[in-house]
């Protein structure tokens, strides 16, 4: 009797059971027919944004125009900061951003290939950069310093550049900055980089290893994890994370700190992740072209400027911006070398040089400085 209840019991479980699993299936099939059927959609859309790129494309064509541009950064800007603000969610904005780079990037590669030049070799973090702003449709050319970037650019074998001009940790790169000084290219837009930095290596005990290679920056983004984690290890500096990672490749007693992507080109594993010091640890890094780029909006501008001799020079250099509302987002000074104790200042200030107030202010800068240069105004970076 016992026996004959316990089996109807289970037999009842296993009813229920398979009725909740009917269920679950059904409703299942339900959200990927949706699913299906969105994304039939989402491809006729797209579809449709291409067809609309390629009339762009034969409309500028028409125009005859000698310097015809077909990436348009300020055009760019708008398009990302209009999905951003009408974002309904779930999807984060940084996703949201990440998912239009690239469908811009497919519809600009039927108008036009383009090549940008990066601080090489590949998987370094200006590579990355490069991707993130301008997506995986255009063509990355590494390049070995940034003099090499810059000349080019400036040669037309490119037709954009990526150079990193600041770390919120370990600040400006001037060597960007004394290369601005000789060369005629501008400042089309600016990409902000949130760098992560791994210890990679061959080795299966990373705790083992007995050396370290990395970028002289990235060891002293890592320096407090290093000495917590690694006190005894040999710390060897060399030209890119790319080389260290290509060094540990080789070198079983050995790791490197690099980005993911170079642990990526060099199958490498990663034993720690995210060991910088500062977790909100960030590179700028500036697009430079030949273009001058329009409003977007949400612009900044950036300037060389060279002060007159005189008492209060850096005051009168201020003043005008001051008068105008305008804020000065940041300040550098950089040796002239054209004499002892001479100097260039670089500035960002917020607006775009077309703007009434920006304009006057500019107008008046240039009468108090001795050499007054726009490097660019360019749209804000956009997450």
């Amino acid at each position: 009797m016992d026996n004959n209840n316990g089996k109807k019991s289970s037999e009842k479980l296993i009813d229920n059971a398979d009725t909740t699993n009917s269920d679950v299936n059904k409703k299942l099939l339900e959200i990927r027919d949706s699913i299906d059927a969105i994304d039939d959609q989402f491809l006729q859309l797209l579809s449709q944004r291409a067809e609309c790129a390629e009339k762009v494309a034969q409309i500028k064509r028409e125009t005859g125009e000698v310097d015809l541009w077909f990436y348009r950064p300020e055009r760019e800007a708008q398009i990302l900061n209009r999905v951003t603000e009408n974002n309904p969610g779930p999807l984060k904005n940084e996703r949201i951003t990440a998912i239009y780079r690239e469908i811009i990037s497919s519809c600009l590669a039927l108008e036009q290939s383009i090549k940008v030049a990066f601080l090489g070799p590949n998987g370094t973090f200006s590579q990355e950069a490069s991707k993130k702003h301008f997506g995986h449709a255009v063509e990355t050319v590494p390049m070995g310093s940034i003099g090499q970037v810059f000349k080019e650019v400036e040669n037309g074998t490119v037709d954009y550049g990526v150079v990193p001009i600041e770390n919120s940790t370990e600040g400006v790169i001037s060597y960007t900055l004394d290369v601005f000084m000789h060369s005629p290219l501008k400042i089309s837009g600016e990409i902000t980089l949130r760098i992560h930095q791994n210890l990679m290596t061959v080795n299966k005990d990373w705790r083992t290893i007995k050396r370290v290679y990395s970028h002289p920056q990235s060891l002293a983004q890592c320096r407090q994890w290093l000495n917590d984690n690694l006190p005894n290890v040999e710390q060897i500096p060399v030209s890119s994370n790319t080389e260290a990672a290509r060094r540990a490749k080789e070198d079983p007693e050995s790791g490197a700190i690099a980005g993911a992507l170079a642990a990526k080109i060099y199958e490498l594993d990663i034993a720690y992740s995210n060991i910088e010091d500062s977790k909100d640890n960030t590179t700028r890094f500036l697009v430079i072209g030949k273009q001058d780029v329009p409003q977007s909006g949400k612009d900044k501008t950036t300037l060389m400027i060279s002060a007159k001799n005189r008492s209060g020079a850096l005051y009168h250099l201020l003043a005008p911006l001051a008068a105008h509302g305008l804020d000065m987002t940041r300040i550098e000074s950089r040796p002239s070398r054209n004499a002892n104790w001479e100097y260039y200042f670089f500035m960002d200030i917020d607006g775009h040089s077309s703007e009434p107030n920006v304009a006057k202010a500019l107008e008046e800068l240039s009468e108090e400085s001795e050499l007054m240069r726009v490097l660019g105004s360019y749209p804000k970076a956009v997450l």
